[in-house]
């Protein structure tokens, strides 16, 4: 019987070898630094029209729906509520946004942008969709999509609730 070939990917019935058969070492610390590696590349790119890291999140959910509450923007972006009430008041102070009470209720306080707040999208966006291409230089777009598709079911299966 004839040895296997070290870089063969298959196990012995001839079926695809699940991520537990290879090595997995080093997974979690790559996927970590590149994100870490984006997210700086971006801040840099940002930092000029006065953004922090952080912003440009509140500043894209309010962009897709404007008046929301502190507490369901900390939910989206996955920030507990005091950082939230920090970011909002440090944004209101840059004159990205504004807080005001809910018109029907209120007791309830909705964050809003402002103009500079609406014109710093653009900014985000465009800086967005510079810092993916630099990511993705020397990838095909069929790498891409596979590379999205594979991060998308390593978030699912660590957003499910069996470890």
């Amino acid at each position: 019987m004839a040895k296997k070939d070290k870089g063969d990917k298959k196990n012995k019935s001839g079926k695809k070898k699940e991520a537990d058969e290879v090595s997995l070492s080093g997974l979690g610390a790559a996927i970590t630094q590149a994100a870490r590696s984006m997210r700086t590349l971006q801040s840099r790119s940002l930092s000029a029209s006065g953004l922090y890291a952080g912003q440009d999140g509140v500043i894209l959910l309010l962009s897709a729906e404007d008046g929301q509450t502190p507490g369901a923007l900390a939910q989206q972006l996955g920030v507990k509520a005091p950082t939230m009430t920090r970011t909002i008041g440090r944004m209101e102070a840059q004159g990205f946004l504004e807080r005001r009470a809910d018109d029907r209720d209120a007791r309830l306080t909705k964050v809003y942008l402002t103009e500079t707040g609406r014109s710093s999208s653009e900014r985000i966006e465009a800086a967005t969709a510079d810092c993916d291409r630099h990511a993705a230089r020397g990838m095909s777009g069929k790498e891409v999509k596979t590379l999205l598709r594979l991060l998308a079911t390593m978030e699912a299966n660590l957003q499910s609730s069996d470890p």
